[in-house]
């Protein structure tokens, strides 16, 4: 039975994106804002800006003092926060009802007079905040900067998604409030955001409701480049070995993949599930179960617009496992796959998996708000809640083998390895 949460669309006369999904079950709406600025819209230079915002947006803006945004919501119930990725900057909180009104306001009053509060004072703030978030996330936690390397190594200098979302430190040093100023008047345009709200609201009352707050925001010129076009998979092997204070070692293991719109990436997707990804999946027998020279194995696929995607499997290793002798077996093992292509068992698993994971995050209200703007912002779509799973079940066993043929080549692999000091020594 096809899904049927209720989609309503509408765009103001400045160009803002709404839609309301109505969820009556409980009294609580969630506010979801997606703008088209992530990480990958950053130039050489100035990285960490896309993340930088993300901070610099609850230090106050035109009539909201610093910290006011989180003090007023929480103080009536809700929960919010922000986070920043490859394609995008989301904010979102969930509050009762009866707060909708002071939500929009705050949301309204930042998006379009955040830079009357940016000065030198909370700009060098936040930026020290960032640095000592590097520090705990990435610098000082094992394997830290492991994703920052695969995404080094996979993607090539220059692309857009070749560096990290935390960015430089040294550009962030270098940014002075004019760089930050004409960052935000770029990117947060009400044509480039879309708000979406999901709760106990009706589609022309939330409609109305956005537009007192927002229509007044006027529309900034500027324009988003085109994505780029699709990455073809890695013309040879490529490899970074790194050595550390780590656990234990680890085998990151990356491939391009199709863009998220392509319909191949859902192939690429069950691929990867079915291969590395179930707790049944064959690399988990092989290494896990069989040899016991693996303590996990993980796969999954990210969805990226800008030209590509990213396949990542990421193979935990027993102690006094050879890494070596285990990446020989992973690529028998994915030659094998990409031959014989996924059995009907794993294929049954790996299509099951893809709708217990999707149904699990529709069933959470803000997770279904941040997917409705995901597709709304990202692919002009915002029903793709409803259509993904119809899109899955039409996938089949010899797609999944055509496309592991195509894009899951053992010779354009990308081998992030993170080695204890011992293992390094051996090697």
């Amino acid at each position: 039975m096809p899904l049927d949460y209720p989609i309503h669309e509408r765009t103001l006369d400045n160009g803002l994106r709404v839609v309301i999904s109505p969820d009556h079950s409980v009294p609580t709406v969630t506010v979801n804002l997606w703008v088209n600025v992530g990480s990958r819209h950053e130039v050489a230079g100035r990285t960490g800006f896309a993340h930088l915002f993300e901070h610099l947006m609850f230090q106050g803006s035109r009539q909201v003092a610093s910290g006011e945004h989180f003090s007023l919501l929480m103080g009536h119930g809700g929960r919010l926060n922000a986070t920043t990725w490859f394609d995008r900057t989301n904010y979102f909180e969930t509050i009762p009802v009866g707060v909708l009104d002071l939500a929009l306001w705050l949301e309204a009053d930042r998006h379009g007079g955040l830079l009357e509060a940016v000065n030198q004072e909370n700009l060098d703030n936040q930026r020290d905040v960032v640095k000592e978030e590097k520090r705990q996330r990435y610098d000082n936690a094992p394997y830290g900067n492991a994703m920052r390397d695969v995404y080094a190594t996979v993607f090539p200098d220059g692309h857009p998604y070749h560096h990290p979302t935390i960015g430089s430190m040294a550009d962030l040093d270098a940014a002075s409030v004019e760089d930050v100023h004409a960052f935000f008047t770029a990117h947060y345009r009400p044509d480039n955001t879309v708000v979406t709200l999901v709760g106990d609201i009706e589609p022309e009352d939330g409609f109305a409701r956005v537009a007192r707050y927002f229509a007044g925001l006027p529309a900034t010129p500027g324009e988003s480049r085109p994505n780029l076009p699709q990455l073809p998979p890695l013309a040879a092997p490529a490899r970074l070995d790194v050595v550390g204070d780590v656990p234990n070692d680890r085998l990151h293991i990356a491939f391009r993949l199709p863009v998220e719109s392509d319909a191949d990436f859902l192939a690429a997707d069950l691929a990867i599930e079915a291969f590395a990804g179930l707790s049944m999946s064959r690399l988990v027998r092989r290494l896990v179960r069989e040899q016991q020279v693996a303590n996990s194995v993980q796969g999954q696929a990210m969805g990226f617009v800008d030209g590509v995607s990213l396949g990542l499997i990421a193979i935990d290793l027993a102690e006094d496992a050879d890494p070596a002798a285990v990446e020989e077996v992973f690529v028998e093992e994915l030659e094998r796959f990409r031959a014989e292509g996924p059995s009907a068992v794993e294929m049954e698993a790996a299509l099951a998996q893809a709708e217990r994971a999707w149904l699990h995050a529709l069933a959470s209200q803000e997770e279904r708000a941040d997917l409705i703007s995901h597709y709304a912002l990202l692919h002009d779509d915002a029903g793709h809640i409803n259509t993904l799973l119809d899109r899955y079940a039409a996938v089949t066993a010899d797609d999944v083998r055509r496309v592991a043929g195509a894009w899951l080549a053992p010779s354009s692999r990308a081998v992030v390895a993170y080695l204890t000091h011992e293992n390094a020594e051996a090697a």
